[in-house]
């Protein structure tokens, strides 16, 4: 949870427990200083993990082994495949069997939202929920 979150909160305290409107305006502002410092704070560390999460993948991508720079390529294409098949293969199959006039047994279903998270992960949509909390909607 944002640390800006609770300023509301605080500047009802601070008016119940300081009488004088200045020095509760002080107090107020210190009080958003402290909180704006910790936001930063959280933020600064959320970009040097990924700037250090990313020398890590290029370090990674350089290793002429496949066993270190192929996982990546190597999950994303199986995630491809298996999106291929349930959006685009298992639909049209069917289809282009029946035109052909050939009695096809029904294609399996594969259960996509472990590969779809999987894949939105690789592509970096995961950032979007850091980009929500840069803007305070998260």
């Amino acid at each position: 949870m944002s640390f800006l979150a609770f300023l509301p909160l605080i500047g009802k305290i601070v008016d119940k427990i300081i009488p004088d409107p200045v020095a509760a305006a002080e107090a107020k502002q210190k009080a958003a200083a402290l909180a704006m410092q910790g936001e930063l704070a959280y933020l600064d560390a959320d970009v040097k993990l990924a700037i250090g999460q990313m020398e890590i993948n290029k370090e990674e991508a350089k290793d002429p082994s496949l066993f270190k720079s192929g996982w990546r390529p190597a999950v994303g294409w199986l995630c491809v495949a298996g999106f291929a098949y349930m959006a685009v293969i298992r639909p049209i199959v069917p289809w282009v069997a029946q035109v052909a006039g050939l009695n096809v047994p029904p294609m399996p279903p594969v259960d996509t939202s472990e590969i779809m998270a999987i894949l939105m992960g690789m592509l970096g949509l995961g950032g979007m929920r850091s980009a929500e909390r840069i803007k305070g909607k998260a």
